[in-house]
């Protein structure tokens, strides 16, 4: 494949990326309750993932893998917990 349509390809994907990253964080501020928080938590952090693992295919360096095994695990820990210690909206 020619390097400039990969690299058209991978910008396009980094836009997306980005915009969804921007649409969630509205969601974690504006959300009308906690589990929208949540779930809007969540995708931030799979953003997060595909933003490194874009950058591993712009730049070929495997280095920052170990990181996106931290967000996830770190991720997975946070729903874990709050689903956990959750109270319905509104209860004391």
């Amino acid at each position: 494949m020619n390097e400039t349509i990969y690299n058209v390809f991978l910008a396009i994907a980094a836009i997306f990326i980005f915009a969804g990253f921007f649409i969630l964080a509205w969601r974690v501020i504006v959300g009308p309750d906690s589990l929208d928080r949540v779930l809007a938590n969540d995708g931030i952090t799979a953003s997060l993932q595909c933003a490194l693992a874009l950058y591993i295919c712009w730049t070929l360096d495997t280095t920052v893998v170990n990181v996106m095994i931290v967000i996830a695990l770190l991720g997975f820990i946070a729903s874990l917990s709050v689903a956990r210690f959750r109270k319905r909206d509104g209860s004391l």
